[in-house]
């Protein structure tokens, strides 16, 4: 018995709206500086660090990560797919499968899509559009990377698949055409100003501005191809030189073709006339004039390509028509000549002219790559435990990990997975902050682990390296300090971040110029208690991990020590923003640093034990360290965690929660105060506090900063009054809703027993993103004001700290 071909099943908890709708009061940023591109964002296309490609739920492909780290966010027009249809009676219609014409006045022949005719519904690392009430057919496009945990392959690739279904639910034939066509692009993503100027936003914090050689097409060329029953039009460029640079390489797509179907084609048209050339071919018939054309296009001159699929569908029958699209650019560069091949050059080679090998992987493996999709998420997503909103934030906040500015270099021996790093945001252009990632690594570490150890490892080869060159610190300066100059890394200091994008990632560290990140005071613990953290949820056997980020463990400590300038126990913090917190000042011993110490001395403890006890270790190692100096570090650990505890509990307890510092007279309720708990407690290791002291806090703060704030409908702000007024009415980090934040703080709060107070946190801060046109773009912050700050946020992937804790 033959099966059926049958339409895509949708999961009930994709997050959906109706295609082309708008936003009435979409969230706006809160300060005119900040980066808003407004909310017409759709999930990424493309693997992690190989670049990627977005599809607005309106159609429109416009998010373009193409150029490693860097941001263009345009409508692409003639980036697009149209359907034509006609009945057996003779009634036709055709139309580009997006609702709004291009802003720039091409493509003016064409038909647009009507609004609100269907659905866009997005589970990353998929999303569909499901058409209604216009075409007789009912249209399904299912699209998708293979975004797969725990793979390190497949995950990498360039690469998308749109799956078209087409359903007649009539009684008759109905015949459809479905045609892909896209815009050479090829040399548009590199730097046109290779040394950009850097400089201080208003903000304070460092910027310079990126330009893509967009639109620059000169001696760009189509190719048709013909592979068996593949079909394709391969998009490159006539290169300059022998060495492939970056920008360079190819872009193609394609699809497949048996007997039952008509393919069409045109690879030489203008993207930027009227579009006639083929929608006058397209709209008439669903053909193409089979142009095969390789001219190289002039100086001044734009082409594109188009490949239309006719095929019939019988009455109550389902025909699937897959169309790939695929990208080879795989060199990155930085700051001029220093570059890396990308990951997925391991499988493909890198010479640049091997879009064509991506594409036959994709025609054959992306049935596979589905199931293999559908399996990874089928945990969480069968789970009837778990409500749908937070299934879709689960999947869907892992958009950043393709979108938010992504590097993954190829593999080397010192890194046989190669190197990953991920924005802090697009603001905030620099790599891995190490505090955002103390929340916002969960998910990295929870799916693909050795990502997460590679990132560790990377910030452990960098504490020992020193940058004494002099720079302005962007607080100090805006604040009319006299002395604003700091040097940029002092040796022993824990990184910020891995650098930036304009630099040398990696290698040049602590970008970030607002603060003076050699000052701060969670740094150093944020980093021992994340790399413990990877050694236990990997189940407590990886020690070569440990041992690779040993002597950074003792030396952030070491350096985080010179800061207890009274030697009582605890590093002071100095009165400026010196912590993750960096608009907020403290001064003293606080309750956030001073809890993420006593956290990452036990955790050092841990570390130690576990080393001194291998036996392999120093045999792999030659005895390097020897048992009696991790004796002698344990035993100075204990030493400095015998006078931290009792000075911590007497100075900052105030009988329902731990006081922000020791140095002033606030008494703001800090939201996050119990970072340092929520991680001994994950980890299993000796509490910072007494239980009941725990139990008593985390019921204040939920009850001053989200309860008492606007009623929880924001979720809960950072810092208020225990009765939930403000400290002061200008106040801004303390009176900002942080997402990841409140993610962390809400899975702390399951593992306290507060599991329904926990999701109806979340899920109120879930709705603020996903109803007010913040989807694929999740803030740092939003405010009570339906503004936001820092879009593409890393720390938000802290909603995989509420999973774990439910799990």
């Amino acid at each position: 018995m033959k099966l059926l071909v049958q339409p895509p099943s949708i999961p009930d908890c994709a997050w959906q709206r109706p295609i082309g709708l708008g936003w009435e009061n979409p969230y706006t940023v809160r300060y005119a500086s900040n980066l808003d591109d407004g909310p017409w964002h759709g999930m990424p296309l493309g693997g992690f660090g190989a670049g990627c490609i977005g599809r607005s739920p309106r159609g429109d492909f416009n998010l373009w990560h193409l150029d490693a780290g860097e941001h263009t966010f345009r409508n692409a027009g003639a980036c697009q797919f149209s359907v034509y249809e006609q009945t057996e009676e003779g009634d036709v219609q055709a139309y580009a499968m997006a609702t709004e014409a291009p802003d720039d006045g091409t493509l003016e022949s064409w038909e647009w899509y009507p609004t609100e005719k269907g659905t866009y519904s997005a589970l990353y690392p998929r999303s569909w559009y499901e058409y209604k009430d216009v075409f007789n057919v009912e249209l399904t496009c299912e699209q998708f990377t293979p975004i797969i945990a725990e793979s390190y392959q497949e995950t990498s690739y360039p690469t998308a698949v749109f799956e078209w279904s087409a359903h007649n639910p009539t009684d008759k034939p109905i015949t459809v055409s479905i045609m892909m066509s896209w815009q050479n692009m090829v040399g548009w993503f590199t730097k046109a100003t290779k040394v950009p100027q850097v400089e201080l936003r208003d903000d304070g914090s460092p910027v310079y501005e990126y330009q893509s050689r967009w639109g620059d097409s000169t001696g760009n060329l189509n190719q048709w191809i013909q592979d068996r029953y593949r079909v394709g039009c391969l998009l490159t460029r006539v290169r300059p030189h022998d060495q492939i640079s970056e920008g360079e390489g190819q872009i193609c797509f394609a699809t497949v073709t048996n007997p039952t179907l008509e393919v069409f084609y045109h690879n030489r048209w203008n993207p930027s006339g009227d579009g006639r050339d083929v929608w006058d071919y397209f709209a008439a018939n669903g053909s193409l004039p089979d142009v095969e054309d390789e001219t190289p296009a002039s100086p001044g001159e734009q082409i594109a390509g188009a490949i239309a699929v006719r095929f019939t569908v019988r009455p109550g029958r389902t025909k699937k028509i897959p169309f790939f699209l695929a990208w080879d650019f795989p060199v990155m560069e930085f700051a001029p000549d220093i570059t890396y091949f990308r990951r997925y050059t391991d499988f493909f080679g890198r010479s640049g002219h091997n879009v064509w090998s991506i594409i036959r992987t994709a025609m054959k493996h992306s049935d596979l790559w589905k199931e293999r999709i559908e399996e990874w998420q089928k945990p969480f997503l069968s789970d009837k435990n778990l409500p749908d909103w937070l299934k879709m934030a689960l999947c869907n906040e892992l958009y950043l990990l393709t979108q938010g500015g992504s590097l993954w270099t190829a593999a080397t021996e010192d890194d046989p997975v190669g190197q990953f790093g991920i924005l802090e945001c697009l603001e905030y252009r620099w790599y891995e902050s190490l505090d955002v990632r103390m929340y916002g690594s969960f998910a990295l570490a929870m799916l693909w682990p050795k990502l997460d150890k590679s990132i560790l490892e990377a910030f452990a080869r960098a504490i020992p390296s020193s940058d004494d060159t002099q720079r302005a610190i962007g607080y100090n300066k805006l604040m009319g300090y006299e002395n604003f100059m700091a040097p940029r890394k002092r040796a022993g200091a824990t990184p910020h971040d891995l650098g930036a994008p304009n630099e040398h990632p990696w290698e040049a560290t602590n970008y970030t110029a607002y603060q003076d990140c050699n000052l701060w005071k969670d740094l150093g613990s944020d980093f021992v208690l994340q790399v413990y953290r990877d050694y236990v949820m990997t189940g407590s056997k990886d020690t070569e991990f440990l041992w690779s980020c040993w002597e950074g463990v003792v030396q952030a400590l070491d350096y985080l020590k010179t800061f207890d300038l009274d030697c009582d126990g605890i590093p002071e913090n100095g009165g400026s923003p010196d912590q993750t917190f960096d608009d907020w000042k403290l001064k003293g011993i606080s309750a956030y640093c001073g809890g993420l110490w006593i956290a990452a001395l036990e955790a050092a403890i841990a570390i130690a034990e576990v080393l001194k006890n291998n036996r392999s270790i120093y045999e792999a190692h030659q005895n390097q360290v020897t048992p009696e100096e991790f004796d002698a570090a344990i035993a100075k650990y204990q030493d400095w965690l015998a006078k931290s505890r009792p000075l911590y509990q007497d100075t900052l307890w105030t009988g329902s929660y731990y006081k922000l510092d020791s140095g002033t007279e606030s008494k703001v309720v800090m939201s996050d105060q119990l970072c340092g708990e929520f991680y001994t407690q994950l980890l299993k290791l000796p509490n910072v506090n007494p239980g009941d002291r725990t139990e008593t806090t985390i019921n204040t703060i939920y009850d001053a900063c989200y309860l008492k704030f606007h009623d929880g409908k924001f979720g809960a702000a950072n810092g208020l009054n225990p009765d939930g007024t403000p400290e002061k009415a200008d106040d801004t980090h303390p009176l900002e809703v942080w997402t990841g934040i409140n993610f962390g703080i809400a899975a702390f709060m399951i593992q306290q027993g507060m599991k329904d107070e926990a999701l109806k946190m979340t899920e109120a801060v879930v709705h603020q993103v996903y109803s007010n046109g913040l989807q694929f773009r999740t803030p740092e912050a939003i405010t009570a004001n339906n503004t936001f700050r820092a879009s593409h946020y890393l720390r938000a992937m802290g909603i995989w700290a509420v999973y774990h804790a439910l799990k």
